[in-house]
């Protein structure tokens, strides 16, 4: 690659941190190894990528896209319409912009973005962070000439010749976690005390709420502290259930930002089990309870999870179970140590701490 010329690249997909916080990793990458070079986001209209990429210091443009509903409802009719719309905006900024590759993952967005940089003959690249292949990567598989994926086995959706398995992107400052010291502090916890960090996602995950609040009584009789992140939705109902409980033991938070610090305070993790989420938690390398949300395609994080759990690589309860078994699973986890250093050591094999930089190389090797 020629360090001097001013590389151009268009990053296309969003719709939830899943998709664009990857793609902001692969951002700052590029533009780490080549300073000068011109990155462009195209997102959808509407959507968090609009707020999110911004705030990062990228520019984007919105397609006027919307996802086909799998119900038939009126949204279907206008689908066509708003499709072939972004499909032609699209192709004006392909056209304008002359990018170099294109990367996609995933989302509304990179259906029509791909599908018109692959139409001039520009090299395009897929990264898929889930164990199934999502509507709009399934259709752009014979567009693309790479796929970069995370799970083992997924040439059962995509062409093999065309598959590399680096794993997600994850945050950067998850690589070196601060000392437990510092993060117990920092969460104004007891350092002699083991700690339950509970993680909900974003905008919360009902089930895990009501498994914890529902069962506060019995962890007041055990001598462990919970970090509990209940998500936006939850936050104020959860905050008030969690009343009567001692506020030393129980931090009831909406969201945490420092994850980082978290993470490092945590003798034992729950959590749902997105991609994106079980990605990092391998490279943090704790013992980790997951409870998959039943409300996604294809039961994806089921099958998440469960590549872990046939590993002795975590744990898992099922969503239905959960109020009745969370908490007793996790006292009963907390109390083995055998198990917690056998899951973690486990976890760890699993990482792939490098997936952002091997990304970023399959992408120059494209060009060149």
């Amino acid at each position: 690659m020629d360090m001097q010329r001013p590389y151009r690249f268009i990053l296309s997909g969003g719709g939830t941190g899943g998709h664009i916080f990857p793609a902001l990793a692969i951002a700052d990458e590029i533009k780490k190894q080549l300073p000068n070079a011109d990155v462009l986001f195209v997102g959808a209209e509407g959507k968090m990528e609009m707020q999110k990429v911004p705030e990062a210091g990228y520019k984007i443009f919105g397609l006027p896209i919307a996802g086909i509903q799998r119900s038939l409802t009126l949204k279907n009719l206008s689908f066509p319409f708003k499709l072939l719309n972004s499909l032609k905006q699209a192709g004006r900024i392909v056209k304008n912009f002359k990018p170099d590759a294109v990367v996609g993952v995933g989302g509304y967005a990179s259906g029509p973005t791909l599908r018109a940089a692959s139409n001039l003959g520009i090299p395009c690249l897929l990264q898929e962070q889930n164990s199934y292949a999502g509507l709009t990567n399934k259709w752009l598989k014979k567009k693309v000439k790479q796929i970069c994926v995370a799970y083992e086995g997924m040439d059962k959706y995509f062409p093999a010749q065309k598959l590399n398995v680096t794993g997600n992107p994850i945050r950067k400052n998850l690589l070196n976690l601060p000392k437990r010291s510092i993060a117990i502090k920092s969460f104004d916890l007891d350092e002699s005390k083991k700690t339950i960090l509970v993680l909900g996602g974003s905008l919360g995950a009902r089930t895990i709420n009501e498994s914890i609040a529902q069962n506060l009584g019995v962890l007041a009789q055990e001598d462990y502290q919970m970090l509990w992140q209940t998500g936006k939705l939850y936050h104020t109902e959860m905050t008030t259930r969690a009343n009567d409980s001692d506020p030393k033991q129980v931090k009831v938070l909406e969201f945490i930002k420092n994850m980082d610090e978290a993470y490092a305070a945590a003798d034992i993790i729950i959590s749902r089990a997105g991609a994106l989420s079980v990605s990092e938690l391998q490279v943090v390398g704790k013992p980790v309870i997951f409870v998959p949300s039943p409300n996604v395609a294809e039961d994806h994080q089921t099958k998440n999870a469960q590549a872990l759990v046939s590993r002795n690589a975590a744990l898992i309860v099922s969503d239905t179970k959960a109020v009745k078994e969370l908490l007793p699973d996790a006292f009963k986890l907390l109390k083995d140590t055998e198990k917690q250093k056998m899951l973690s050591e486990n976890i760890k094999k699993m990482a792939k701490p490098k997936a952002t930089e091997d990304i970023v190389s399959i992408i120059f090797k494209m060009i060149e």
